[in-house]
């Protein structure tokens, strides 16, 4: 092999390793929030993101779940986008079904401190064992 293709296979390694864009928005992702243009209004936002991914810490197989989010706005509201991505930043991680959802309510009561929100993870089963997890949060009066 000489010199020259010795460079284009390190330039092909190379370019193999470098993230795609996709991957960069989700490496990036954070709950990103704007103003509530109704503040004073009570009213619900629903979110059903149905490709919810993490891994079993204990076998690392994939688990898979449905998140749904149930929230009242205060004054931020959380973008759409943005909650897509930060989801999607899940999907390498060894996470409990447990941990995650707590970890999800966690970051979003941080971003946008609503007047009270629900989360619910809906894992496929496997195993033979389907895991629902509900976790809420009530902003104090």
């Amino acid at each position: 092999m000489n010199n020259s293709e010795n460079s284009d296979e390190l330039s092909q390694d190379t370019n193999m390793q470098e993230l795609k864009y996709g991957e960069r928005n989700i490496l990036e992702g954070e709950l990103i929030t704007f103003p509530n243009p109704r503040i004073g209004r009570r009213y619900e936002i629903n979110i059903s993101l149905p490709e919810f991914t993490c891994k079993c810490p204990f076998s690392g197989y994939p688990d898979f779940a449905t998140i749904y989010i149930r929230y009242v706005p205060n004054e931020r509201v959380v973008e759409l986008k943005a909650i897509k991505l930060y989801i999607n930043s899940y999907r390498d991680r060894y996470i409990s079904h447990e941990e995650s959802v707590n970890q999800i309510l966690d970051d979003f009561v941080a971003a946008c401190d609503p007047l009270e929100v629900k989360i619910k993870g809906d894992f496929f089963p496997r195993g033979n064992v389907h895991t629902t997890i509900e976790v809420e949060h009530y902003k104090a009066s």
